[in-house]
Protein backbone atom coordinates (compact mmCIF):
# COMPACT_ATOMS: atom_id res chain seq x y z
CA UNK A 1 0.00 0.00 0.00
CA UNK A 2 1.53 3.52 -0.75
CA UNK A 3 0.36 5.97 1.60
CA UNK A 4 -0.79 9.53 0.67
CA UNK A 5 1.19 11.91 3.23
CA UNK A 6 -0.23 15.30 2.04
CA UNK A 7 -3.10 16.23 0.04
CA UNK A 8 -3.69 20.17 -1.55
CA UNK A 9 -6.65 21.00 -3.81
CA UNK A 10 -4.63 23.58 -6.09
CA UNK A 11 -8.03 24.93 -7.68
CA UNK A 12 -11.22 23.66 -7.39
CA UNK A 13 -10.51 20.53 -9.95
CA UNK A 14 -6.68 19.89 -9.55
CA UNK A 15 -5.20 17.91 -6.39
CA UNK A 16 -1.64 17.47 -5.33
CA UNK A 17 -0.63 14.71 -3.49
CA UNK A 18 2.47 13.16 -1.94
CA UNK A 19 2.57 9.84 -1.71
CA UNK A 20 4.78 7.08 -0.04
CA UNK A 21 6.48 5.44 -3.08
CA UNK A 22 10.41 4.77 -1.83
CA UNK A 23 11.59 2.58 -4.32
CA UNK A 24 10.16 4.39 -6.81
CA UNK A 25 11.32 7.94 -5.38
CA UNK A 26 15.02 7.01 -6.00
CA UNK A 27 14.35 5.79 -9.48
CA UNK A 28 12.55 8.90 -10.82
CA UNK A 29 13.73 11.25 -13.39
CA UNK A 30 12.75 13.97 -15.31
CA UNK A 31 10.01 13.26 -17.70
CA UNK A 32 8.89 9.53 -16.34
CA UNK A 33 5.42 8.82 -15.34
CA UNK A 34 4.19 6.38 -12.97
CA UNK A 35 0.30 4.24 -12.97
CA UNK A 36 -1.87 4.58 -9.67
CA UNK A 37 -4.32 2.27 -8.49
CA UNK A 38 -6.73 3.55 -6.11
CA UNK A 39 -8.28 -0.67 -5.06
CA UNK A 40 -8.33 -3.76 -6.33
CA UNK A 41 -11.17 -2.81 -8.79
CA UNK A 42 -9.54 0.05 -9.83
CA UNK A 43 -8.95 1.46 -13.31
CA UNK A 44 -4.58 1.92 -13.60
CA UNK A 45 -4.50 5.91 -14.19
CA UNK A 46 -0.97 6.95 -15.82
CA UNK A 47 0.72 10.18 -14.15
CA UNK A 48 3.37 11.93 -14.64
CA UNK A 49 5.61 12.59 -12.18
CA UNK A 50 5.42 15.98 -10.49
CA UNK A 51 7.89 16.05 -8.47
CA UNK A 52 10.40 13.26 -6.38
CA UNK A 53 12.21 13.00 -3.50
CA UNK A 54 14.68 10.15 -3.17
CA UNK A 55 15.56 10.94 0.73
CA UNK A 56 12.51 11.09 2.09
CA UNK A 57 11.11 8.84 -0.42
CA UNK A 58 8.12 10.47 -1.41
CA UNK A 59 6.76 10.95 -5.27
CA UNK A 60 4.11 13.89 -6.19
CA UNK A 61 1.23 13.55 -8.37
CA UNK A 62 -1.18 16.20 -9.14
CA UNK A 63 -4.46 14.78 -10.90
CA UNK A 64 -7.27 17.17 -13.05
CA UNK A 65 -11.01 15.90 -12.17
CA UNK A 66 -12.29 15.53 -15.46
CA UNK A 67 -13.29 11.67 -15.69
CA UNK A 68 -14.79 9.12 -12.84
CA UNK A 69 -11.04 7.20 -12.10
CA UNK A 70 -9.73 10.80 -11.59
CA UNK A 71 -12.49 11.66 -9.56
CA UNK A 72 -11.80 8.63 -7.65
CA UNK A 73 -8.23 9.56 -7.22
CA UNK A 74 -9.08 12.65 -5.71
CA UNK A 75 -11.77 11.08 -3.48
CA UNK A 76 -8.71 9.41 -1.33
CA UNK A 77 -7.72 11.70 2.03
CA UNK A 78 -4.50 12.09 3.79
CA UNK A 79 -3.68 9.03 5.13
CA UNK A 80 -5.21 6.90 2.69
CA UNK A 81 -3.87 4.43 0.61
CA UNK A 82 -3.57 3.56 -2.96
CA UNK A 83 -3.75 0.27 -3.92
CA UNK A 84 -0.85 -0.28 -6.60
CA UNK A 85 1.35 3.20 -7.71
CA UNK A 86 4.42 1.46 -10.32
CA UNK A 87 7.23 3.22 -11.29
CA UNK A 88 9.08 4.86 -12.63
CA UNK A 89 7.84 4.09 -16.21
CA UNK A 90 8.93 5.65 -19.73
CA UNK A 91 11.81 7.60 -21.18
CA UNK A 92 13.65 10.67 -18.86
CA UNK A 93 13.44 13.89 -20.99
CA UNK A 94 16.70 14.24 -23.24
CA UNK A 95 18.41 16.47 -21.72
CA UNK A 96 19.43 14.26 -18.33
CA UNK A 97 21.57 12.34 -20.86
CA UNK A 98 23.55 15.87 -21.45
CA UNK A 99 27.11 16.72 -20.34
CA UNK A 100 27.53 19.24 -18.42
CA UNK A 101 29.61 21.09 -20.70
CA UNK A 102 26.05 20.99 -23.03
CA UNK A 103 23.94 22.15 -20.44
CA UNK A 104 25.81 24.68 -19.90
CA UNK A 105 25.54 26.34 -23.43
CA UNK A 106 21.92 25.78 -23.63
CA UNK A 107 19.16 28.33 -22.63
CA UNK A 108 15.63 26.68 -22.54
CA UNK A 109 12.23 27.90 -22.55
CA UNK A 110 9.43 25.81 -20.94
CA UNK A 111 5.80 26.71 -21.99
CA UNK A 112 3.14 24.71 -19.10
CA UNK A 113 -0.69 24.90 -19.90
CA UNK A 114 -3.11 23.82 -17.20
CA UNK A 115 -1.99 20.98 -15.31
CA UNK A 116 1.04 20.21 -17.36
CA UNK A 117 2.72 23.06 -14.95
CA UNK A 118 3.34 20.67 -12.48
CA UNK A 119 5.04 17.59 -14.65
CA UNK A 120 7.42 20.83 -16.04
CA UNK A 121 8.10 21.86 -12.07
CA UNK A 122 10.79 18.70 -11.47
CA UNK A 123 12.33 18.98 -14.85
CA UNK A 124 13.07 22.57 -14.62
CA UNK A 125 14.61 22.13 -11.05
CA UNK A 126 16.92 19.54 -12.44
CA UNK A 127 18.17 21.49 -15.21
CA UNK A 128 18.60 24.22 -12.65
CA UNK A 129 20.77 22.43 -10.18
CA UNK A 130 22.66 20.68 -13.09
CA UNK A 131 23.64 24.46 -14.21
CA UNK A 132 21.36 25.28 -17.24
CA UNK A 133 19.32 28.48 -17.66
CA UNK A 134 15.56 28.23 -17.76
CA UNK A 135 12.97 30.80 -18.65
CA UNK A 136 9.05 29.64 -17.94
CA UNK A 137 6.06 30.28 -19.22
CA UNK A 138 2.76 29.22 -17.43
CA UNK A 139 -0.32 29.62 -19.12
CA UNK A 140 -3.88 29.51 -18.22
CA UNK A 141 -7.58 30.79 -19.35
CA UNK A 142 -7.83 32.87 -16.04
CA UNK A 143 -5.60 33.48 -12.75
CA UNK A 144 -7.65 31.76 -10.57
CA UNK A 145 -6.66 28.27 -13.07
CA UNK A 146 -3.07 28.87 -12.16
CA UNK A 147 -0.62 26.69 -10.39
CA UNK A 148 2.71 26.22 -9.32
CA UNK A 149 3.29 30.11 -9.49
CA UNK A 150 5.57 30.50 -6.50
CA UNK A 151 7.34 26.79 -6.90
CA UNK A 152 8.21 27.51 -10.17
CA UNK A 153 9.82 31.34 -9.31
CA UNK A 154 12.18 29.29 -7.12
CA UNK A 155 13.66 27.19 -9.43
CA UNK A 156 13.51 29.07 -13.08
CA UNK A 157 15.75 32.45 -13.97
CA UNK A 158 12.41 34.09 -15.74
CA UNK A 159 8.98 33.51 -14.88
CA UNK A 160 6.47 34.69 -17.36
CA UNK A 161 2.32 34.56 -16.42
CA UNK A 162 -0.05 33.81 -19.38
CA UNK A 163 -3.88 34.39 -18.76
CA UNK A 164 -6.36 34.04 -22.02
CA UNK A 165 -8.67 36.52 -20.34
CA UNK A 166 -5.71 38.96 -18.80
CA UNK A 167 -6.34 38.27 -15.51
CA UNK A 168 -2.78 38.04 -14.55
CA UNK A 169 0.58 38.48 -16.42
CA UNK A 170 0.37 38.55 -20.33
CA UNK A 171 -2.77 39.05 -21.79
CA UNK A 172 -3.50 36.67 -24.45
CA UNK A 173 -1.75 32.89 -25.67
CA UNK A 174 0.85 31.09 -24.87
CA UNK A 175 2.07 31.41 -28.32
CA UNK A 176 2.00 35.15 -28.79
CA UNK A 177 4.02 35.53 -25.66
CA UNK A 178 6.54 33.20 -26.72
CA UNK A 179 6.66 35.27 -29.76
CA UNK A 180 7.01 38.47 -27.72
CA UNK A 181 9.93 36.80 -25.87
CA UNK A 182 11.97 35.21 -28.66
CA UNK A 183 11.28 38.92 -30.58
CA UNK A 184 12.75 41.21 -27.85
CA UNK A 185 15.96 39.04 -28.58
CA UNK A 186 16.12 36.27 -25.88
CA UNK A 187 18.09 33.55 -27.19
CA UNK A 188 16.47 30.05 -26.54
CA UNK A 189 18.30 26.97 -27.99
CA UNK A 190 15.26 24.73 -27.21
CA UNK A 191 11.52 24.28 -25.90
CA UNK A 192 9.65 22.24 -23.84
CA UNK A 193 6.03 22.38 -24.02
CA UNK A 194 3.73 20.35 -21.75
CA UNK A 195 -0.18 20.89 -21.26
CA UNK A 196 -3.43 19.89 -23.41
CA UNK A 197 -2.84 18.88 -27.01
CA UNK A 198 -3.84 21.74 -28.75
CA UNK A 199 -2.02 24.00 -26.58
CA UNK A 200 1.09 21.70 -27.77
CA UNK A 201 0.00 21.56 -31.41
CA UNK A 202 0.10 25.58 -31.77
CA UNK A 203 2.50 25.77 -29.59
CA UNK A 204 5.47 23.52 -31.70
CA UNK A 205 3.76 25.53 -34.69
CA UNK A 206 5.20 29.05 -33.52
CA UNK A 207 8.49 27.00 -32.30
CA UNK A 208 8.98 25.48 -35.72
CA UNK A 209 7.86 28.91 -37.26
CA UNK A 210 11.04 30.60 -35.04
CA UNK A 211 13.47 27.79 -35.69
CA UNK A 212 13.45 26.89 -32.38
CA UNK A 213 13.25 22.94 -31.82
CA UNK A 214 10.53 21.68 -29.12
CA UNK A 215 10.12 18.57 -26.80
CA UNK A 216 6.35 17.94 -25.96
CA UNK A 217 4.78 15.28 -24.04
CA UNK A 218 1.93 13.13 -24.96
CA UNK A 219 1.60 11.44 -21.45
CA UNK A 220 -2.18 12.39 -22.02
CA UNK A 221 -2.41 9.60 -24.69
CA UNK A 222 -2.09 6.83 -22.55
CA UNK A 223 -4.01 3.99 -21.20
CA UNK A 224 -2.43 1.17 -20.52
CA UNK A 225 1.31 2.41 -19.86
CA UNK A 226 2.72 -0.54 -21.30
CA UNK A 227 2.46 -0.54 -24.90
CA UNK A 228 0.20 -3.47 -25.27
CA UNK A 229 -3.06 -1.72 -25.32
CA UNK A 230 -1.95 0.21 -28.25
CA UNK A 231 -4.68 2.95 -27.18
CA UNK A 232 -1.23 6.20 -27.24
CA UNK A 233 -0.36 5.12 -31.00
CA UNK A 234 1.01 8.36 -32.90
CA UNK A 235 2.92 8.81 -35.45
CA UNK A 236 6.51 10.79 -35.17
CA UNK A 237 8.58 11.38 -37.89
CA UNK A 238 6.28 9.40 -40.29
CA UNK A 239 6.73 6.16 -37.66
CA UNK A 240 4.49 4.65 -35.14
CA UNK A 241 5.23 5.32 -31.80
CA UNK A 242 4.17 4.32 -28.20
CA UNK A 243 3.84 7.15 -26.46
CA UNK A 244 4.21 5.07 -22.91
CA UNK A 245 7.14 2.87 -23.63
CA UNK A 246 9.20 5.52 -26.49
CA UNK A 247 8.10 8.30 -24.78
CA UNK A 248 6.54 9.91 -23.44
CA UNK A 249 8.43 12.94 -24.51
CA UNK A 250 8.84 13.38 -28.63
CA UNK A 251 10.21 16.14 -30.93
CA UNK A 252 7.08 18.11 -31.70
CA UNK A 253 8.34 19.06 -35.15
CA UNK A 254 8.08 15.63 -36.00
CA UNK A 255 4.94 14.92 -34.04
CA UNK A 256 1.05 14.56 -36.31
CA UNK A 257 -1.14 16.52 -34.02
CA UNK A 258 -4.05 15.86 -35.96
CA UNK A 259 -3.91 12.11 -35.50
CA UNK A 260 -3.24 12.82 -31.52
CA UNK A 261 -6.16 15.16 -31.32
CA UNK A 262 -8.79 12.45 -33.00
CA UNK A 263 -6.89 9.50 -30.45
CA UNK A 264 -7.26 11.68 -27.53
CA UNK A 265 -11.26 11.96 -28.54
CA UNK A 266 -11.60 8.21 -29.05
CA UNK A 267 -12.76 7.32 -25.65
CA UNK A 268 -15.04 10.23 -25.36
CA UNK A 269 -18.19 8.54 -25.21
CA UNK A 270 -17.20 5.83 -22.69
CA UNK A 271 -16.03 8.10 -20.08
CA UNK A 272 -19.04 10.25 -20.20
CA UNK A 273 -21.15 6.56 -19.44
CA UNK A 274 -18.74 6.22 -16.58
CA UNK A 275 -19.13 9.70 -15.23
CA UNK A 276 -22.73 9.26 -15.54
CA UNK A 277 -22.99 5.63 -13.61
CA UNK A 278 -19.88 7.36 -10.96
CA UNK A 279 -20.41 6.90 -7.68
CA UNK A 280 -18.67 9.47 -5.42
CA UNK A 281 -16.44 7.76 -3.36
CA UNK A 282 -15.41 10.53 -0.97
CA UNK A 283 -15.53 9.47 3.08
CA UNK A 284 -15.77 5.84 1.75
CA UNK A 285 -12.85 5.11 4.21
CA UNK A 286 -10.23 2.16 3.63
Amino acid sequence: MFRIIEKEMLTPAVCRMKVEAPRLARAARPGQFLIVRTDEKGERIPLTISDYDAAAGTVTIVTQAIGASSNDIISLETGESFEDVVGPLGRSSDFVGMTPERLASERFIFIAGGVGTAPVYPQVRWLREHGAAVDVIIGAKTAELLIYKDEMKAVCDNLFICTDDGSEGFHGMVTALLEKLVGEGRDYTRAVAIGPMIMMKFTTMTAKRLGLPVTVSLNTLMVDGTGMCGACRVTVGGKVRFACVEGPEFDGWEVDFDEALRRQRQYAEEEKEAMENHVCKIGRGK
